[in-house]
């Protein structure tokens, strides 16, 4: 049977120092080898509906997963269906909203635990949405936090924003009138934004900063501009592959110069231990993060396991033939 997992299933099981394990310990697995992974793809019809599809697979843990979503009229609908390897059996099927939310934010939180320095005590978000949330929690659960700042467009959902992330955190997150005046001064950035336009301008870093950016995963869209990600000195990705086919902010960065693709790392490596992270305090880090199937395959297994020995979710029949008589 089949076990049909919900968004309050997952919800209440997937915490966010849970998701910061597994997605390090995805991120390790992929840097020895164990994983295999394929990068999205999408289909596009003529009015704009999408359907995006991105797959991996675990031989350690005997499972296959694929994370499907559809895009139309502006509502988004996630499931991952978890296959046994060993079988061939669908082993549950997952609503996976918050599962993705979750995975997305404890990936910033691994990047800035190898990559934002140590001491780092400020934080600066722009963007004040639904992935927000987990981005900043994220970020607060592997640095101690003392100041955190906040921009987003819309001034209501920005003060929102702010109390609650500020309750959440225990830290709190003062509102700012723009991206500049919040960026200044902050020791980590985060961009979680869904902006066709540049959000983070280079002229605003200084030596020290560690940017999170997870806002645009379309070639054509970007958050940084090229003088930031220009002054990078060490750029990270989750996947070459994939940023390659996605990752504006470094797309549009690299058009001149397709060399520049060489001297960048998958984050899977440095948590691996096979690359070094951060080597000075005074380097400009870069985590460039698109999303990738080992993430929600790595929590898509834990929060199964966590279910079936709480006895939750329903099982569902799927693929059982009628006994016969």
């Amino acid at each position: 049977m089949t076990l049909l997992l919900t968004e309050a299933d997952v919800r209440s099981l997937l915490t966010i120092p849970i998701a910061l394990e597994v997605v390090e310990d995805s991120l390790r697995q992929q840097g020895n080898g164990e994983l295999v992974l394929h990068p999205r793809r999408r289909i596009k019809l003529p009015d704009n509906a999408l359907l995006h599809y991105m797959a991996a697979g675990d031989s350690v843990r005997g499972y296959f997963g694929i994370k499907l979503y559809t895009a139309v009229r502006g509502l988004a609908r996630f499931v991952v269906p978890l296959f046994r390897s060993t079988t061939g059996e669908m082993a549950a099927l997952i609503e996976a909203d918050a599962l993705g939310q979750l995975r997305t934010g404890a990936a910033s939180g691994v990047a800035t635990k190898y990559l934002a320095n140590a001491n780092a005590r400020t934080a600066c978000i722009i963007g004040t949405g639904y992935q927000a949330r987990t981005q900043l929690e994220a970020v607060a659960t592997v640095r101690r936090l003392e100041r955190v700042r906040a921009f987003g467009r819309d001034p209501g959902r920005r003060e929102t924003f702010c109390r609650e992330m500020s309750e959440r955190i225990g830290v709190t997150v003062q509102a700012m009138n723009s991206g500049e005046e919040a960026v200044r001064g902050a020791d980590i950035l985060i961009t979680a934004t869904s902006a066709t336009k540049v959000v983070l301008e280079g002229a605003w870093l200084t030596p020290g900063m560690h940017i999170n950016a997870m806002g645009a995963n379309w070639p054509q869209k970007r958050e940084l501009d090229e003088a930031a990600v220009g002054r990078a000195n060490k750029i990270v990705v989750d996947s070459i592959e994939q940023s390659k086919m996605e990752a504006g902010d470094l797309i549009h960065a690299f058009a001149e110069d397709q060399s520049r693709w060489n001297a960048v790392q998958e984050l899977a490596q440095i948590v691996a231990g096979k690359a070094p992270g951060r080597t000075s305090a005074d380097q400009i880090t870069l985590f460039k993060s698109n999303g990738i199937a080992t993430w929600d395959l790595a929590a898509a297994v834990r929060v199964y396991e966590m279910a079936v020995a709480r006895g939750m979710g329903k099982s569902i029949p799927i693929w059982q033939s009628e006994k016969q008589e």
